[in-house]
């Protein structure tokens, strides 16, 4: 193990119940337990989640308790490893499921983890990844390819939503729409071709985001500002909807309108979380449709994970990440996430920031 010789490090943190993140310096987190393994982060990506933290949204009020470093999607090295670890070795590459379970529990039990009610997230119950070491338990970390870029690596977490989501229903050959084209729906446009889904809609708001969901392999990009998307969307499925749809944005009105457009039998996965109560014609809509809804909760543990790294070096990450800044330049990351101007925005926490 090789650590810096003043056993410091640079980490960010919620100091405080206020908007903001400090850039401090704190021990490297050494203490690791016999399950544990201790990694050098090379590189960490901006999550929505990390967003509304930074903003101390009423969310974060409710669930976080500074100080934390904060954090969650990450790649980096070993450098320690547990005494009870066999799995993993010194010098791995390595990102992890960010959802630390029970084991112990019936979900956990019949393999359903990713819905284990005594989950903790790293970077929101537990310190995260905003720093240049960080430890996890053994179980979670997902041995990387090394040839892969750790700015790629370092968004497998939130990757492995788009997939989790695109993916449960079969998308080969069937029309898709990707409602809320923000960094994860982007991955999903991407994903859906890759894949080989027929005709892709994206319907996003922002301009840049569209113009990127273009570049990622979307067929169809609607601005719902500007054109009423269920009449758009079934002139453009010959009037019968679309056969399986992810739902992204959150938003009350853009899900409203994907009941209706939704093709007759039709699949809605859904991982977006909505601010207000939605509305919806159950029997007209659901019912008598025949359709069938599912509710995204992180990625399955770890078949999700298989399909990621299956996917990795066929997707268009470089288009995907479109922000490379040190970690000591969080504020900066943060208003970039706030303009809506962007993909992923990765950090890197190097010394000679």
């Amino acid at each position: 193990m090789n650590l810096d010789q003043s056993n410091e490090m640079t980490a960010v943190i919620k100091e405080k119940p206020a908007k903001g993140a400090k850039v401090i310096t704190k021990k490297i987190p050494t203490d690791i337990e016999p399950h544990e393994v201790l990694i050098k982060v090379l590189a960490t990506s901006v999550c929505g989640t990390d967003f509304h933290i930074y903003n101390w949204d009423e969310w974060s009020q409710n669930r976080i308790k500074p100080p934390l470093t904060v954090g969650h999607e990450f790649a980096g090295e070993i450098v320690k490893v547990g005494d009870h670890v066999k799995r993993l070795k010194e010098g791995d590459i390595v990102s992890a499921e960010t959802h630390i379970v029970c084991n112990d529990c019936d979900f956990c039990r019949s393999g359903q983890g990713h819905i284990c009610q005594e989950t903790q997230i790293i970077g929101v119950d537990t310190d995260g990844c905003f720093a240049e070491y960080m430890k996890m338990p053994a179980e979670n970390c997902i041995i990387n390819d090394p040839t892969v870029d750790p700015k790629f690596l370092c968004i497998q977490e939130p990757l492995g939503n788009a997939v989790h989501t695109m993916l449960h229903f079969d998308i080969t050959a069937k029309t898709t729409a990707v409602v809320g084209c923000g960094p994860i729906g982007l991955m999903a446009v991407n994903v859906a071709k890759v894949v080989g889904a027929g005709k892709i809609i994206a319907i996003e708001i922002n301009e840049y985001r569209r113009n990127l969901a273009k570049e990622l392999g979307a067929d169809v990009v609607i601005n719902p500002l500007e054109e009423n998307v269920v009449e758009r969307v079934l002139e453009e499925t010959g009037g019968i909807g679309v056969d399986v749809i992810g739902e992204f944005s959150g938003n009350k009105m853009a899900i409203e309108q994907a009941f209706k457009y939704v093709k007759l039998g039709g699949k809605m996965s859904m991982l977006g979380i909505p601010n207000h109560k939605i509305e919806l014609d159950l029997a007209n809509d659901v019912v008598f449709k025949g359709i069938t809804i599912y509710g995204v909760v992180g990625r399955k543990m770890y078949d999700t994970w298989h399909q990621v790294q299956g996917l990795i070096k066929r997707l268009d990450l470089d288009k995907v990440v479109t922000h490379t800044l040190p970690l000591t330049k969080v504020d900066e990351a943060m208003d970039i996430m706030a303009s809506g101007n962007s993909g992923k925005v990765v950090l890197i926490p190097t010394k000679s920031e």
